[in-house]
């Protein structure tokens, strides 16, 4: 829960539309009501508060007008990009609109989430490039707090802009400096990103009082992160073997997996002295008379369909998981996932099947982690009681059987936890790195450079905890809800090929929803093959996937066509290309 929010500065920055029939000229030089000027600024609170406002992107809602249009492509969590691209999910809700388009990989220049991402991305970089213009010129700050300042402003720089590669590919470059935008400057930013997480990096602290603050070792694991995206495997093993032994959370506490998979997703634990596996979450809060701005707006769609008090949200039915991905939860008889072939067999699911009619989950047995992931019928959703199936499903025909569970708060939270004004906006955070994925990270890492039993000793890890019986869907008598089964690779990795797919599978099942699938197929060099293979099977349960096909193109999304017209220099000539297939 956020921490960080009692330190902010209300900071509004963009000019105020004054209409007034006011016919003076002076009155046109009068400066905008509620906006700070830089000279106002330039003081240790001014910069304080500047730095706060470019954290607020973290939540996915700080366009100045305080709306959340665009918050579901504004959120770490990437579940429209990220997730609905992927073999994940499905967009489920109803037929038609701009998600189905992305969804179906038929995503136009003038698609108006495009253009949110890319302003949410924008909004972030101009916050971070305001504290770093004006921080430099305060002349109170110690050599020690100006690098302290410089360093958080940098590595949310970092991440802002990495948000926006994943997306869009090349981008401009604007930093501090940039007066001239009309200047054709935009490329791949891997450089630039890590400069900054580096400074970050060599100059940040281990900890700091507040939650949410970026540390040394956030910056770090950032900079790890670009490795990776980049196969810079050496650079990476380095690092990342300095954070595994060394890294610290904000609270001082070093970083752990938690013993329990889905504390990572509980309200309860976010944010306590226990909470060891958050690297950097987007810190959400409701309640605080933000107007439901600081909860997590992003994820508001992603409940389960109905409007009843005795289910959680009550809208809207979006980002339903795929049957693909139920399938991929299933183990073999040694407890291991079925590596080549997990959609031989399906998992058993209520499809057509009617809430009030009997129904017998699935009795085959699963990774643990499918019903914390996953909502299905007739297994405990929280303290929600039994998932009932299709009176919480917006339409079976078009979305699936299942529900998302993560982003869903406990109903003893409701009213507490959750905004007042809407139960859709909780204080769950989103976690946008935990150190799950800084292990898989090493684990892949340790693979591509040819250290197999180093690379399977660190999915055994992620698999320990997986496997711990305290931390499994139980039913009211304390039983587990499903037939779980889950162990360890107990075999020498001697194959590479086998090592990295049994990595990759990991990821899979570890991060399932989270928004991190399509960028890494993407990455992989997969994604036309696995996505297709997805659709020729998942289009026999979704018609609304028929002709659905992914092509090479479609490994970036298109540069919003209003952001082309817009930087167009004065003669019409523009400084942004489209990518190529659009």
């Amino acid at each position: 829960m956020k921490n960080i929010s009692k330190y902010s500065l209300l900071l509004t920055l963009g000019l105020v539309g004054l209409f007034s029939n006011a016919c003076k000229e002076e009155f046109l030089d009068r400066p905008p009501i509620g906006v700070f000027s830089e000279e106002a600024l330039r003081t240790k609170a001014g910069v304080q508060g500047m730095l706060i406002a470019a954290y607020t992107g973290l939540n996915g809602a700080m366009y100045g007008s305080g709306s959340s249009a665009g918050a579901d492509v504004s959120t770490f969590s990437n579940w429209v990009f990220g997730s609905l691209t992927s073999d994940d999910a499905q967009k489920g809700a109803d037929v038609g609109g701009s998600r189905s388009n992305i969804e179906r990989y038929e995503i136009a220049a003038d698609n108006t989430k495009l253009d949110d991402r890319w302003r949410f991305v924008y909004d972030g970089i101009a916050r971070c490039n305001d504290v770093l213009r004006v921080a430099p010129t305060v002349k109170d700050f110690t050599e020690t707090e100006l690098k302290n300042i410089l360093g958080q402003a940098r590595t949310l720089r970092a991440i802002y802009y990495f948000h926006g590669t994943i997306v869009f590919g090349r981008m401009p470059w604007v930093d501090e400096k940039t007066t001239d935008y009309l200047q054709p400057n935009e490329r791949v930013l891997w450089k630039e990103m890590e400069e900054d997480a580096k400074f970050g990096y060599d100059n940040l602290p281990e900890t700091f009082p507040e939650l949410g603050r970026v540390n040394k070792w956030v910056a770090g694991v950032m900079l790890a992160k670009l490795y990776v995206f980049q196969k810079k495997w050496a650079d990476a093993k380095s690092l990342l073997d300095v954070i595994i032994a060394s890294g610290k959370t904000t609270r001082g506490v070093k970083y752990a997996l938690l013993p329990k998979y889905h504390d990572n997703f509980r309200i309860a634990t976010q944010g306590t002295s226990a909470d060891s596996e958050s690297v950097l979450d987007a810190q959400y809060s409701v309640n605080d008379n933000g107007r439901g701005y600081n909860g997590g707006l992003g994820d508001n769609l992603n409940f389960p369909h109905g409007g009843l008090p005795t289910q959680p949200g009550g809208c809207c039915g979006y980002h339903q998981p795929s049957q693909d991905l139920v399938n991929a939860y299933q183990t073999d008889a040694n407890g291991l996932p079925l590596l080549d072939n997990h959609n031989k067999t399906e998992v058993k699911s209520d499809e057509g099947v009617e809430s009030n009619q009997p129904f017998t989950p699935h009795q085959g047995p699963l990774d643990p982690r499918l019903d914390w992931t996953i909502g299905r019928r007739g297994i405990p959703f929280l303290d929600w009681g039994p998932h009932p199936g299709k009176a919480w499903i917006r339409d079976q025909n078009y979305a699936g059987p299942f529900s998302p569970k993560k982003n869903v708060y406990y109903k003893a939270d409701e009213g507490v936890l959750t905004e007042g004004t809407s139960r859709q906006i909780s204080a769950n955070n989103v976690r946008i790195i935990r150190f799950a994925e800084v292990i898989l990270m090493a684990a892949e890492t340790e693979a591509e450079l040819g250290n197999l039993e180093k690379a399977r000793e660190y999915v055994n890890q992620i698999r320990r905890r997986a496997a711990n019986p305290d931390g499994f869907v139980k039913m009211p008598d304390g039983k587990p809800a499903a037939n779980y089964v889950i162990q360890e690779y107990k075999e020498p990795w001697t194959d590479k090929t086998m090592a990295l797919k049994a990595i990759r599978f990991e990821r899979r099942l570890e991060l399932g929803m989270e928004g991190q699938r399509f960028f890494d197929l993407v990455r992989w060099g997969i994604a036309k093959e696995v996505l297709n293979n997805y659709l020729a099977y998942e289009v026999t349960k979704r018609a609304n996937l028929k002709g659905a096909v992914f092509r090479d193109h479609n490994v970036l999304f298109p540069v919003p066509q209003r952001q082309i017209d817009a930087t167009k220099r004065p003669d019409g000539t523009p400084t942004l290309t489209q990518n190529p297939g659009y």
